[in-house]
């Protein structure tokens, strides 16, 4: 909601907005067209997570792979949980999967101009990581050891 206002009240600058100052211009924001608002929970919940994050990373930094080398890339991940998240992808149009008609079969996976976007648009949250990794650590510092008092 209030895409525009919530864009413009991150942007890191020296006249920070405060909560009060964010939540009076949402209040006053245009909410957003129900259809809109459905897609965008739906592909949040599809899509953001850490597995289709990092092979959105993987293809965005080397193009086409095939299923090995995009397992090679994507550390940790199990086989069945990177079949099972290329499929999600290819349904939300986020990847093409290219079968070659050879022995033993061959089967390339690349993003769409789609998957490029998306890659894009949360390079964002990793710009963002990078720029607070200090504040955070020590914000979980200071919540362990309130923690570990307790």
């Amino acid at each position: 909601m209030g895409d525009n206002i919530l864009k413009e009240s991150m942007t890191l600058n020296d006249n920070a907005l405060s909560h009060e100052d964010v939540q009076e211009k949402l209040s006053h924001a245009k909410k957003p067209d129900p259809h809109v608002e459905a897609l965008v929970n739906d592909v949040i919940a599809r899509v953001a997570d850490k597995w289709t994050m990092l092979i959105l990373e993987a293809l965005a930094e080397q193009g086409k792979l095939r299923f090995t080398q995009l397992a090679r890339h994507v550390t940790g991940i199990s086989q069945k949980m990177l079949t099972q998240t290329l499929r999600d992808m290819e349904r939300e149009g986020l990847v093409i999967r290219t079968v070659y008609p050879v022995v033993p079969p061959k089967v390339e996976y690349q993003l769409t101009d789609l998957g490029l976007s998306l890659g894009a648009a949360f390079c964002g949250v990793w710009v963002w990581a990078e720029e607070n990794l200090a504040t955070i650590r020590h914000a979980r510092a200071a919540f362990d050891l309130r923690k570990k008092g307790d």
